[in-house]
């Protein structure tokens, strides 16, 4: 089984050697690594280009700066392998890895496992979440199982996933590109189109927690993509009348009025008329389905300041 592991790169000169010397030294030989370079400005392709001489396991893709989810999507389009391992290019994963998930693997969609972080400025590893073992006939009943437990790592999480490449291009599958949250959109769809999936409980990926990161910006047009993300969920969910939708309706609710939340107005400032300007209210009050998701959405239909009164007495009433 070849494993294809895609790494888009984008001015990680600092921690680029040690992600794929993580690769280069794993202990299931059958692999390749697909480098995307993203129009890093830093030292970044030179090195790439010294690993891609010394070490035929490698490719370099060039392109100008589009964004992680277009580096990713031309990974993923230029993979050769059976199955797609998503790397982040300042992370880094143990050196059992690919044999662990080759071993695991009986042909499902994707396989699920766990991931420990490390924070660059305390020079420390966390205790990874308690490990999980499951198998599921959907990927649908795998959302609803977990999709709103919580865990140190996000469900939509990509990275913590391997796929397998003719799922992947079966059902055109791919990172919206140009968007913040592209894994929020990506992981509901992935899931709604698995029919085997497998959660293993090794710990395998370890995830740098650092400042400059991508991750850790706060930009107002992140508030902006969660609306076009909510948007096209609702879209694709709404007319899917084979499954059961009360979890995704409840993330996608919770995705249209989190811009107008307290907390997010003392970290981007008040953007309520930028904000509702671009919500689908026909779609958002088609998944609102849940009493308080209902009075929220009347609530931010009229003015987002009777929303965050409501939030308010909410709170006063616990």
């Amino acid at each position: 089984m070849l494993i294809s592991v895609i790494i888009p790169v984008y001015n990680v000169e600092l921690y680029l050697a040690e992600c794929l010397d993580s690769v280069l030294t794993q202990t299931y030989p059958h692999y390749e690594v697909i480098c995307v370079n993203d129009g890093s400005t830093d030292g970044s392709q030179a090195i790439l280009e010294n690993y891609a001489a010394k070490y035929d396991k490698i490719q370099v893709i060039n392109q100008d700066n589009k964004g992680l989810s277009a580096a990713r999507n031309a990974g993923i389009a230029a993979a050769k392998g059976d199955y797609v391992f998503l790397l982040d290019s300042d992370d880094k994963i143990e050196k059992h890895a690919l044999e662990t998930l080759v071993a695991k693997s009986t042909g499902e969609d994707f396989i699920c496992f766990n991931g420990k972080r490390y924070f660059e400025e305390t020079n420390a590893e966390d205790t990874p979440d308690e490990g999980i073992l499951a198998e599921f006939e959907s990927g649908w009943d795998y959302y609803n199982q977990f999709a709103l437990v919580n865990r140190k790592f996000h469900f939509v999480c990509t990275v913590l996933r391997l796929y397998r490449r003719e799922f992947l291009l079966q059902h055109q599958l791919h990172f919206q590109e140009g968007i913040f949250h592209e894994d929020n959109l990506f992981t509901p769809i992935a899931c709604y189109y698995a029919q085997k999936v497998k959660i293993i409980p090794e710990c395998l990926y370890i995830y740098r927690i650092r400042k400059g990161s991508i991750t850790q910006h706060a930009n107002i047009t992140r508030l902006f993509d969660i609306i076009f993300i909510a948007n096209t969920l609702a879209e694709f969910f709404v007319s899917k009348d084979n499954i059961d939708k009360k979890i995704i309706y409840r993330e996608i609710a919770g995705s249209y009025f989190r811009g107008f939340m307290p907390e997010d107005i003392k970290v981007f400032g008040n953007n309520d008329s930028k904000l509702r300007s671009k919500i689908n209210w026909h779609l958002y009050k088609k998944i609102s389905i849940f009493p308080r998701h209902k009075r929220i959405y009347q609530l931010l239909k009229i003015h987002p300041v009777l929303f965050r009164f409501y939030l308010w007495i909410e709170k006063c009433l616990k």
